[in-house]
């Protein structure tokens, strides 16, 4: 792909550039997909970009830390942060996230006022979760967009949703047949973004109000592209009523992890033979019981298989798991079986708490990755060509485990037995399976068709780049074309 970093950087108060806005959410899974598009942006399309980025507190590390990494043509503030300590102590951090946007919009409005007064604001793009802003960015005059940063199977349930909330009466993980999703493949209820398990819940109720809002945008920027979800793409850009331009743009993935030199798990897969070494990870949020850390652990034994661990200290409450870093004082190997790091040292490497994600993925070694499913690791993974060992634990991680497995055909998914663990055995199986089995050989040629597909769409000329290059041109005023 084309290195986003090789671009002009225009001084951003200096420029008569038009400025497109962007808001993101809270977490950086939501945040990288949306820097990687305003780069596109700048470095491409001669147009600059602010991020005007909602908070309930300082800003983290990582945010400030990637924002201000950023070319000159992209700036940020950070709105004065909300509070929500009037909320219940068990609020679901997608509810969190819902209120910061909406306590922070007369802080959003107070910046585009300001915005607005000194430079020509060609859009406003939100997370999928923020369209409580679009009230604000119509008082403005300014067109408002998503940014939809997975699936483009989520993003058709998304606005069927409504419909299926009319016509079903019980909870969707007990409909006695699958929900057929238009475009895509079917999903049984149990397998929905968890937003949708309870219908009573607050998530369920946000997850409705802004699908419902979907409408108002002018237009969709989807991270997926169109050999990836092609029967879903074509649905989406099929004609209907009250639907949005969907631009799919995607893979947009961060390819710009730091170059230490120093991380010992990348001078370890340098001493291991191509394409046999696992990669496990469960992202910044997820985490394991100490029961299910155990089971991973004895089942990677088994399989026999070089691998580089993610391990992170246990975390009783699955189901809470949330998109934030799991800040915990512990020292993750304690929660490792008894001999097992000594046992599996000539084969595997554990390394605590972190990884450049990006870096080891790339890396000749790596054979397979064992993923919570995130849409970013996922992209990673196609960008990288490497096959999948489908691990779902939160959000719409599910529904993206059935799309890999049932769709992509790029990934192998364990089973969960009835106490809700996958145990040692098919752990070791399944890892086995992936690395050398005729099915693993499979998936593997499967994700290096697309592999090149992925590079292809971004190249020049690709079917990503063609759509980019569509909203840019509208911005800059110089067409009104949509897809």
């Amino acid at each position: 792909m084309e290195d986003q970093q090789q671009c002009v950087k225009p001084k951003l108060l200096e420029s008569p550039l038009p400025i497109v806005a962007m808001m993101p959410s809270s977490g950086m899974g939501h945040l990288i997909p949306m820097i990687e598009f305003a780069k596109r942006l700048t470095c491409h399309h001669n147009l600059a970009v602010t991020f005007i980025i909602p908070t309930d507190g300082p800003p983290s590390k990582a945010q400030t830390t990637v924002l201000r990494s950023l070319p000159r043509a992209i700036s940020h503030i950070f709105l004065p942060p909300v509070t929500l300590s009037d909320l219940p102590l068990d609020t679901k951090v997608g509810s969190l996230i819902c209120n910061i946007v909406l306590r922070s919009l007369p802080s959003l409005r107070r910046a585009l006022l300001s915005l607005t007064a000194t430079h020509r604001v060609a859009a406003f793009v939100v997370d999928f979760i923020g369209t409580d802003a679009f009230d604000v960015i119509r008082e403005f005059n300014v067109p408002p967009y998503i940014f939809f940063p997975s699936t483009a199977m989520f993003l058709s349930f998304s606005f069927y949703v409504p419909q299926l909330d009319k016509a079903v009466q019980c909870e969707f993980r007990d409909l006695p047949e699958p929900v057929q999703i238009p475009g895509c493949v079917p999903v049984h209820g149990k397998d929905l973004v968890d937003g949708a398990y309870h219908r009573n819940s607050d998530c369920y109720k946000w997850l409705l109000h802004h699908s419902k809002r979907f409408s108002m945008a002018e237009g969709i920027i989807e991270n997926s592209f169109y050999e990836l979800e092609p029967e879903t793409i074509e649905f989406l850009h099929s004609d209907e009523p009250g639907r949005p331009p969907i631009y799919p743009v995607g893979p947009l993935v961060n390819e710009d992890s730091p170059q230490t030199g120093d991380e010992e798990c990348l001078r370890w897969l340098d001493e291991q033979p191509r394409g046999s070494v696992i990669f496990v990870c469960f992202g910044s949020g997820g985490t394991l019981s100490s029961a299910q850390m155990n089971e991973l652990a004895l089942g990677l034994e088994m399989s026999e298989q070089r691998f580089l661990w993610v391990v992170k200290s246990p975390n009783e409450k699955i189901a809470n798991a949330s998109y934030f870093i799991v800040d915990s004082h512990s020292d993750p190997f304690d929660f490792l079986p008894k001999g097992f790091v000594e046992r599996t040292k000539e084969r595997g490497l554990v390394v605590p708490s972190w990884a450049p994600q990006a870096q080891v993925l790339s890396h000749e070694s790596i054979g397979g990755f064992l993923t919570h499913c995130g849409w970013n690791s996922i992209l990673e993974s196609v960008v990288n060509g490497v096959p999948l060992v489908a691990w779902p634990l939160y959000a719409e991680q599910t529904m993206n485990a059935v799309l890999v497995t049932q769709d992509m055909r790029v990934a192998l998914r364990p089973k969960v037995n009835e106490n809700g663990l996958v145990e040692r055995e098919e752990i070791g199986s399944v890892v086995k399976n992936l690395m050398e089995g005729e099915e693993g050989k499979k998936l593997r040629y499967r994700m290096k068709d697309l592999k090149v597909a992925a590079d292809k769409a971004l190249g020049e000329n690709g079917s990503s780049t063609k759509q980019i290059s569509l909203l840019a041109l509208k911005w800059q005023g110089k067409t009104t074309v949509t897809n």
